[in-house]
């Protein structure tokens, strides 16, 4: 026998099975990157029917939709299953429609994820880095917005005033205005602190992180949404502003439940102007947070905890949130009876007569979509999503939220 060149022979053998290995593994590893940027994967969308298979949050809807407590529409996937989709009361009720599975609903705040993942797919494609300067991207730019990143715009951590914490809020509210004039108006104004050294709750940073978008790729915002999620994902549905068949909202007063019409989304238009359905928005979910609209590195960079170490507690008790770009995350199931500790990522949504929650629960896959079209519905809508998602997981079925102190 000759030992060493058959010795030789299997070390050979093995350097190449080691390079070969090492090419399989960055091939996987920039699979990623590449797949987000030559367009989101599109999974099967199931068939879009009633489906009532958690009778636990079944009977709860049934009874605030008895009492008037809640009109809208609820869709709950765990994995590829849907377990819950149903629809409840009038979308117009001067116009006698009710609600149908497949009714546009205004998402409000919930529209902040797609404006953070736009900003992280041009990340993806090297088009611009959280980390780039404003000023790069904004024409004009005041000095006072030199130390201002692109991520603190979709992370709260700007310091520029909000549009409701400035004078003359009230007429702003109701007077339409585009892209370029909310960009001026942001920069008539001194931070509230130095960007990234707090975190405050900020609809005038995510209109800027538009303009950056639209800087960044020579297309109005809503197109750049339009071609690179809706479109690719099927997304039919969903659109900026009024879509066809959307849902009128409504607000409770003392004269009774009254329309809100007057929504005047052109001041939000990265903060809150989109209009969606519960199925392109679990098409939209699955896409986000199980793989193909961006790349691993970019979807950590979505629910990280960007806010400072120092950021206190809660107001109303319990940890503080993580604040990711464009989304929470937070075990909000401590807030109901029985509590239940699993963590969610979510955005809750508020405007002109709308009330909606999003939720993504990662360890069990589980989707929760509450959208309603009642201002003053936010205990039923947080209640409902977080039955949904209890209920989904098999923990205790919550019967109420926690009393605030």
């Amino acid at each position: 026998m000759r030992p060493l060149p058959i010795l030789a022979g299997l070390a050979a053998l093995a350097v190449l099975i080691a390079m070969a290995w090492t090419v399989a593994v960055r091939t996987d590893a920039a699979h990623g990157t590449a797949e987000a940027a030559s367009g989101p994967a599109v999974r099967a969308r199931p068939p879009v029917m009633v489906v009532e298979d958690m009778p636990r949050l079944k009977a709860s809807l049934d009874a605030m939709a008895d009492s008037g407590r809640f009109t809208g529409a609820v869709l709950v996937a765990r994995g590829d299953q849907v377990l819950f989709r149903q629809v409840y009361g009038m979308a117009d009720r001067e116009a006698g429609r009710p609600f149908e599975l497949d009714t546009p609903l205004r998402l409000a705040s919930v529209s902040k994820m797609f404006t953070a993942a736009a900003i992280l797919r041009l990340q993806d494609e090297g088009v611009l880095s959280v980390e780039d300067p404003v000023c790069d991207w904004i024409a004009d730019c005041p000095q006072a917005w030199s130390d201002i990143r692109v991520g603190h715009l979709i992370s709260h951590q700007s310091g520029i005033p909000d549009l409701m914490a400035r004078p003359g809020w009230g007429t702003r509210r109701v007077t339409p205005a585009t892209l370029d004039e909310l960009t001026r108006d942001s920069a008539l104004y001194n931070l509230q602190f130095e960007p990234g050294s707090r975190v405050r709750y900020n609809n005038a940073g995510f209109n800027l992180a538009a303009a950056v978008v639209e800087a960044a790729t020579g297309m109005p915002f809503p197109t750049y949404l339009e071609r690179t999620f809706f479109e690719p994902l099927g997304m039919t549905r969903t659109g900026y502003d009024a879509v066809p068949d959307l849902a009128m909202g409504y607000a409770n007063f003392p004269a009774g439940v009254t329309p809100q019409p007057g929504a005047n989304v052109s001041i939000i238009p990265g903060a809150g102007a989109l209009s969606s359905t519960v199925d392109d928005l679990l098409a939209w979910t699955w896409a986000l947070h199980r793989g193909g609209l961006l790349s691993p590195e970019a979807h950590a960079a979505l629910i990280a905890d960007h806010a400072p170490v120092d950021t206190p507690d809660e107001r109303r008790g319990g940890p503080r949130r993580h604040w990711g770009y464009g989304l929470f995350t937070r075990a909000l199931g401590l807030q109901v009876e029985p509590a239940f500790d699993d963590v969610q990522i979510y955005h809750t949504g508020s405007w002109s007569g709308f009330r909606n929650m999003v939720i993504w629960q990662p360890e069990g896959e589980v989707v929760v979509i509450v959208l309603a079209n009642n201002y003053h519905r936010r205990d039923e809508v947080f209640l409902i999503s977080q039955q949904a998602v209890a209920e989904a997981l098999g923990r205790p079925f919550p019967e109420r939220i926690v009393p605030r102190d």
